[in-house]
């Protein structure tokens, strides 16, 4: 009785927000210049805001001749006074937590949280769940075991600021009614080394009733693997009432197929684009591509066309001026005190009622060492549609410019550690190159004109790319291996794993 009653509550509260959020939906054009308004107005006398003459901004464009595009270095200094304890730097108050994430140029990031930016946090969570329970009509897996896949909820003070992972931040805003069917146990939770933590995951959850799971793909894929190597059974088998994983962070679609076989079965699919700077968007129609745009979640986004990004006239566009099917760079303005912050992530729209965006890659991985800037959303696709063509199954890979191989022509190699190698690699191999080809002009041109030759595979040994992760202690979590790069120092490494 307990559990039909909190299955059919879930289902009102779903279908009451779902029906609230179309509000947002429709006015999200409207709804994003008030709020970046209402973001200035609050920040005027903080010492950003008084720097960059907050009083003097009425409008969109003032915002955007006051202030510059900025990446983490360049509000570095600000954060800096913030960790010191200093108050009414970047926003009115003193963050309540500070989101500590690997940067590549910067060292460790800490990316503030304010009290007014974690509740959305959360809420996007929460909104992708509802907007599910209400498409399927189905509240099921409320009444059996969820697990979050996470980095460790332990937190350290910094000048008094509460600072971790964002998901061991978000481990301590889980809701109430979840906190009861929620794994792992917060002991196994704690522990740091990631092949440890998911051994202990797979003792503590293989018998009981699993019914959500959520976490990034790769490392989804660990967990399943271990759970099938100790069990015999895949998944579906060995949770029969599994019903839905939401997953984020990376692209899907270049794991689907592994997921699947992993699977054995049917299970509903969310995805969802959360980071530290902010809960971005998520599926709200599993059973359609693309992720909706929270554009009332405190977060006023601008989006610089890819092609002019880093140019000190780059356009900066608006919800009301972008077009389908171009990439852009994503800029955001958030409650928490980032101003025209470069995320490094890259969009595209496919829809604008509502507005709905593919995550297409970053700022700084592509692949361009001959002029072809060929970026990840590019290389997935051809992937995945070679694989479509193919028996075979990809674990994860890694392309990289061989700018100077002897006595022969350049060429993109691609680092492959196949889970299921094709009966002919020579014709995976081509058709992978006539796929990219089709998706990057400037790279058939290359071909073309021979400037580049087709491209090579390198096969890895099993475990390659987990072997690369934990030799740059980058080994769980929300860790992941960039798809692609303009330079060899991922391939240098993965070479040494190759077959």
């Amino acid at each position: 009785m307990l559990n039909f009653l909190k299955k059919n509550v879930a289902l009102v509260w779903a279908n009451k927000h779902v029906q609230k959020a179309n509000d947002f939906k429709q006015n999200a054009e409207k709804n994003q210049d008030k709020l970046l308004l209402s973001l200035v107005k609050t920040a005027e006398k903080t010492l950003f805001g008084r720097e960059h003459q907050f009083e003097n901004i009425n409008s969109v464009e003032d915002f955007q001749k006051n202030v510059l595009v900025a990446d983490y270095e360049n509000l570095k200094p600000y954060i800096e006074k913030v960790k010191k304890g200093q108050r009414n730097i970047l926003w009115t108050e003193t963050p309540e937590y500070f989101a500590k994430t690997s940067g590549t140029t910067s060292g460790s990031k800490y990316i503030p949280i304010s009290k007014e930016g974690m509740p959305y946090q959360v809420a996007g969570a929460q909104s992708a769940l509802f907007h599910y329970i209400s498409k399927k009509g189905n509240a099921d897996f409320v009444n059996g075991k969820i697990i979050f896949l996470q980095g460790s909820p332990e937190l350290e003070e910094v000048f008094g600021i509460k600072t971790g992972r964002l998901s061991g931040i978000v481990a301590h805003h889980i809701p109430n009614y979840l906190q009861k069917n929620r794994l792992p146990s917060w002991e196994t939770n704690l522990i740091e080394d990631w092949e440890a933590k998911v051994d202990k995951i797979v003792e503590e959850t293989e018998k009981e009733n699993m019914t959500l799971i959520s976490g990034i793909p790769p490392w989804l894929i660990m967990y399943f693997e271990k759970l099938i190597e100790k069990n015999g059974k895949k998944i579906t088998q060995l949770f029969p009432n599994l019903q839905l994983i939401v997953t984020g962070g990376v692209n899907y679609e270049p794991y689907r197929e592994k997921m699947e076989e992993l699977l054995g079965g049917t299970v509903d699919i969310v995805q969802t684009f959360p980071a530290s700077e902010g809960f971005f968007a998520f599926q709200d129609d599993y059973t359609k591509e693309g992720l909706l745009l929270l554009t009332n979640h405190g977060i006023f986004y601008e989006f610089i066309p890819l092609e002019e990004y880093g140019k000190p006239d780059a356009a900066r566009l608006t919800l009301k001026e972008i077009e389908l099917n171009k990439d852009y760079a994503l800029i955001l303005t958030t409650n928490s005190g980032l101003w025209a912050y470069s995320i490094g992530d890259v969009v595209r729209f496919i829809d604008k009622n509502p507005h709905r965006i593919l995550v297409s890659g970053r700022t700084k991985h592509f692949t361009s060492a001959f002029g072809e800037h060929v970026i990840a959303f590019e290389v997935e696709e051809a992937m995945k549609a070679t694989i479509e063509k193919f028996p075979a199954q990809i674990t994860e890979f890694h392309l990289a410019p061989q700018v100077n191989p002897q006595n022969e022509l350049p060429y993109h190699e691609w680092f492959i550690e196949f889970e299921k190698e094709p009966d002919d690699l020579d014709l995976f191999k081509n058709e992978l190159d006539n796929q990219l080809r089709k998706r990057n002009t400037y790279y058939d041109d290359l071909i073309s004109g021979n400037i580049l030759q087709k491209l090579k595979i390198s096969k890895l040994s099993k475990n390659a790319f987990q072997e690369y992760a934990k030799s740059e202690g980058k080994l769980g979590g929300q860790n992941k291996t960039p798809r692609l790069a303009n330079d060899r120092k991922v391939a240098d490494i993965l070479t040494k794993n190759v077959i």
